[in-house]
């Protein structure tokens, strides 16, 4: 079988990448945080439109987080590998991972749309 490669990275390195992990993810946070209040108080249109749109809007908000903290959980994991090998193992799970994710998202997103659009039309129609 063949030997892992081994590779260093010191370890003050990994921690300063470490760290600048957990900061950008506490950031981002308090991105998220300001953005779904500013989308919460920009819904102001008619109320079926604004119903459609608050739940497009917090699927896709939700998930923006859920990729997100996907992302900041893979780099975490890319930072704590030991050998090259687990680093491509890392990486091909995450991207296996993300696919499913993607696919699974658009499926959803578009029922919530089309959802959307059709309370829409019916409202028209009265």
């Amino acid at each position: 079988m063949a030997d892992k490669t081994a590779f260093e990275i010191p370890e003050q390195m990994r921690a300063f990448a470490d760290k600048s992990v957990d900061q950008a993810k506490k950031a981002f946070d308090e991105f998220m945080g300001a953005t779904v209040k500013a989308v919460e108080n920009s819904e102001t249109s008619a109320k079926t439109l604004q119903s459609g749109a608050r739940d497009v809007n917090r699927q896709a908000l939700a998930f923006l987080e859920a990729n997100v903290a996907a992302s900041f959980e893979f780099a975490q994991k890319l930072v704590r590998a030991r050998t090259v090998e687990e680093l491509g193992q890392i990486q091909q799970d995450f991207l296996a991972r993300q696919v499913e994710t993607v696919q699974s998202q658009g499926k959803h997103m578009a029922e919530t749309i089309g959802k959307a659009a059709s309370d829409v039309q019916q409202q028209t129609k009265k």
